[in-house]
């Protein structure tokens, strides 16, 4: 058997055409690994629908300004964004899209992934699938998309941005995770500064960026809002703490 570099007991090993795909218990935690080296998702088995990473907790920010009744999470793995969204708004439907089926089936059967009328999966790729969903039918865009040692490269294409941006309804928000921010110079950011109307930028302790785009202009909301006490309420990850340190780009 694969040897993990990750500490803990391996509890579930198996691979598809794409690679290998563990399981792995330590202490109160789950984590999802495709490398025996990085973690692609973790949870509280007490909670599984308690994100841990802090750029997960990030990439649920935009609820604070708008709560969505349709949300796409592109990249599922372990399922912690799907669990998240379905805890916190009852009412939303979310759509996950991820490239293998296995991966979804091990998040079915390990993370607890809900399998309600609420939730619906697609196999396939992210640009591929964004291209079949109608014009403005999605109000949160979720991109976390990884393989076992990187970023895919779909996520800073602009491409891709402009088929999220397409995706996404007049008051819709993305929110994607870079291992490496955009180069503010470059193409790409000056593609969202032109598409989206704002544009919010956090960067997490592991150095992950999660940039927030929004269609429209929103400003900054006060850590002290109360909107953030709400939703701590409900979903405990620090809301407040998340929202001091998210911090505005400039956007035409």
């Amino acid at each position: 058997m694969l040897r993990p570099s990750l500490s803990g007991d391996v509890v579930h090993h198996t691979r598809d055409r794409v690679g290998p795909i563990m399981v792995i218990d330590y202490r109160r935690h789950r984590v999802l690994t495709f490398d025996s080296v990085f973690e692609q998702s973790k949870i509280d088995r007490q909670r599984p629908w308690l994100p841990v990473h802090e750029y997960n907790r990030a990439m649920l920010l935009p609820v604070a300004w708008h709560r969505p009744s349709r949300a796409v999470v592109l990249g599922v793995g372990g399922g912690t964004l799907v669990g998240a969204l379905h805890h916190l708004l009852p009412e939303c439907e979310i759509h996950g899209v991820d490239l293998r089926r296995e991966v979804v089936r091990v998040a079915q059967d390990y993370f607890s992934l809900p399998q309600t009328g609420r939730v619906h999966m697609t196999i396939a790729e992210a640009r591929q699938a964004l291209a079949d969903m109608p014009e403005g039918s999605a109000d949160l865009i979720m991109a976390d998309l990884y393989g076992a040692d990187r970023m895919s490269p779909a996520q800073s294409r602009r491409h891709f941005i402009d088929l999220c941006h397409r995706t996404l309804s007049d008051q819709g928000w993305l929110a994607v995770n870079y291992h490496r921010p955009p180069d503010p110079d470059g193409r790409l950011f000056r593609q969202l500064r032109q598409q989206f109307g704002t544009l919010f930028c956090y960067t997490s302790k592991t150095n992950n960026t999660v940039l927030l785009a929004a269609r429209q202009r929103v400003p900054l909301l006060s850590p002290t809002d109360p909107v953030l006490n709400d939703l701590e309420q409900v979903l405990p990850i620090a809301w407040r703490k998340l929202m001091a340190r998210l911090a505005s780009q400039s956007a035409n």
